[in-house]
């Protein structure tokens, strides 16, 4: 049975980046790394599912900046700009726990195509199983928003207590084509959990938006196709080369043979 493996974790470094962007030696990594999961512990739980699709953040000195990709910008701003100060506001008061001269900066950029988002098509599904409904037309809903906007394929895996039976299942289904040993294929990857009344259900997205091509490659495409090295030698009037005639005639120079003669033998060996 093949190796699990995470589908983001293999490709970074090739064609895909990290989603934490600082450096610290041993003394300060694993506060810094902690603080970093509580940062997006807290935004994931007061924005709920379905919005935040990823957070990035970068420190340098004593400045830490919040990068928040989500499908709502509204829903983080606020009115008036109220609920990012809000935000803020409580993420400078946890940042300064370890540090108090911190500064965190939140900066909020909206995902143009959230049908192709894995983590948001994954919480959208958890979101319609938490209000009861089926789990196929969840999963075909999906599929259909992802072929529209012209995605290359989609996996869905849901497992857990379906339905509410008592013996706990997994059912999946998938549109398209998933490459997932080609690491330069763009293979994004969701894992969303659905609290319904008969316990969690587990939701897994695989979508393939297409290949990342190296940079020498997208520059040939820009381009464009190559000219011809050299000009094809124009055809005559009738549309036909010249051909020369076949001839099945020996050559006048050679020395004639008698066909029923046989070639004359040197008692030596020697022809």
């Amino acid at each position: 049975m093949g190796q699990k493996i995470h589908p983001v974790g293999l490709r970074v470094g090739v064609i895909r980046g990290f989603d934490s962007n600082w450096y610290y030696g041993k003394k300060g990594y694993a506060a810094a790394l902690l603080q970093d999961h509580r940062i997006r512990e807290f935004i994931k739980m007061r924005t709920g599912l379905g919005i935040v699709s990823r957070v990035e953040i970068e420190r340098a000195a004593n400045r830490v900046k919040v990068n928040v990709f989500t499908s709502r910008p509204g829903a983080i701003i606020g009115r008036g700009g109220k609920g990012i100060d809000e935000l803020s506001f409580i993420l400078n008061k946890l940042v300064r726990q370890g540090d108090p001269t911190s500064m965190v900066q939140v900066n909020v950029t909206e995902v143009r195509q959230p049908e192709l988002d894995a983590q948001l098509v994954a919480e959208n599904i958890a979101a319609q199983l938490e209000k009861r409904v089926s789990h196929r037309r969840a999963m075909r809903q999906a599929m259909t928003r992802v072929t529209r906007m012209n995605g290359r394929g989609i996996k869905v895996l849901i497992s857990g207590r379906l339905n509410g039976s008592e013996i706990a299942r997994s059912e999946g289904d998938k549109l398209g084509k998933i490459p997932l040993h080609t690491i330069r294929a763009d293979i994004d990857y969701g894992l969303a959990v659905a609290k319904t009344i008969y316990g969690t259900v587990g939701v897994k997205v695989w979508i393939y938006k297409g290949e990342v091509l190296p940079e020498r490659r997208m520059r040939e495409i820009a381009e464009g196709p190559r000219e011809e090295r050299r000009e094809r030698r124009p055809r005559r009037d009738d549309g036909d080369r010249e051909r020369r005639p076949f001839s099945r005639t020996r050559d006048e120079n050679a020395p004639a043979q008698d066909q029923g003669a046989a070639p004359a033998v040197n008692p030596g060996g020697e022809a």
